[in-house]
């Protein structure tokens, strides 16, 4: 399926059903009380995670997701039926913000409506309209025959953008060629596109790595598109490899040992000031430095990466993806590592709640 992480969707809440003006006319009642019975709730549009999801590709085929409308009220004071809700798979990670037209022509984001982090989580993102009342509600002392109802209101009717960020616990970071798709291919069941040309992984690719020892919990580790200098402002990838490394929790950073163009420190460089240019606290982050491609390794690069790593006191590690080399005792560190981090709990975009809901004042 065609990895898509960005789109945008036209959500319109169902019409509340009209409630309706009528009175008894039971045999023998010639004077029959207001019946008239109130119009059914429209439906609401609502997201759905589904962790088997992992792409919006689906979203692209639909240009607007509209709720059912709720039905009119009939006589005898019944109410009509409401509508139903409209519900929308999507795959973990999801961000929902409200569309707003940017000065190039394209849409931006504007305010945060909510986000999906769990399998099941619910997100209403277009309420459906209420409901109008029929003239039996509208019955006192001194007017017993209302000849009045009300309409149904309208549902909401939203523009949005919505964004996937990969839900990873490691995630795998270095230049085009670095070794990723490899490491990534022999410590997990997925099978990312593996050749010696820059860019070979153009999407994302997400693996369960079940370590060896039978006490240690799996982790998920993503394989990430290799970044170039200019990223953070969009060249190459850009943004749409950087938002998936806010998500993980430990960086495992990839530089090739067995390159003959530029140094090691440079591939190290690089790749540092691009997270520090797209969010600084990228590196603060636990990161662990990895020589890649050990069995063909260049003396004068791996001296230059080992100086790097006591630089900025960073556990370095090398490793062999073709030969298996060293990847066992980076599997253990990475499972220490991550039992020493809690899993965050997400908050919105420069917020502190979860977002999702408006107050009901």
């Amino acid at each position: 399926m065609k990895f898509i992480d960005e789109t945008i969707l036209r959500v319109l809440g169902g019409r509340g059903g009209n409630g309706i003006v009528a009175f008894r006319r039971e045999k023998f009642v010639p004077r029959g009380g207001p019946s008239g019975g109130d119009g059914g709730d429209g439906g609401s549009v609502v997201l759905v995670g589904d962790e088997g999801m992992n792409t919006l590709y689906h979203l692209r085929f639909q240009s607007q997701y509209a709720a059912e409308r709720g039905r009119h009220g009939e006589g005898q004071k019944k109410s009509g039926k409401g509508g139903e809700d409209l519900v929308v798979p999507v795959p973990l990670g999801t961000q929902v913000f409200e569309a707003e037209a940017g000065e190039d022509g394209g849409w931006e984001n504007g305010a945060f409506v909510g986000e999906i982090l769990h399998d099941g989580d619910r997100l209403v993102v277009a309420e459906g309209g209420s409901g109008g009342h029929g003239n039996a509600r509208f019955a006192t002392s001194t007017n017993q025959a209302p000849r009045r109802a009300h309409p149904g209101r309208e549902g909401e009717e939203k523009t949005l953008r919505l964004e996937l960020k990969l839900l990873a616990d490691v995630g795998v970071v270095g230049l085009p060629n670095a070794g990723k798709s490899t490491l990534i291919g022999r410590i997990t069941a997925a099978r990312p596109k593996v050749a010696d040309y820059p860019f070979t992984t153009l999407v994302p690719q997400l693996g369960v790595v079940v370590p060896a020892a039978a006490t240690d919990e799996t982790f998920v580790v993503a394989d990430l598109p290799g970044l170039i200098a200019g990223a953070a402002a969009g060249a190459g990838l850009g943004h749409q490899f950087l938002r998936h490394v806010e998500r993980c929790r430990v960086l495992l950073h990839l530089v090739d040992l067995s390159a003959f163009e530029g140094s090691s420190a440079q591939d190290l460089a690089t790749i540092e000031a691009e997270l520090e240019a797209f969010n600084p606290e990228l590196l603060e982050r636990p990161r662990l430095l990895v020589g890649s491609k050990s069995d063909a390794a260049r003396e004068e690069r791996r001296e230059e990466l080992v100086a790097a790593a006591e630089e900025r006191g960073l556990p370095y590690f090398e490793i062999s993806s073709a030969t298996g080399d060293g990847v066992k005792p980076l599997l253990h560190e990475l499972v220490v590592r991550l039992n020493e981090i809690p899993i965050p709990e997400e908050a919105p975009p420069g917020e502190g709640g979860t977002g999702g809901e408006e107050d009901p004042a």
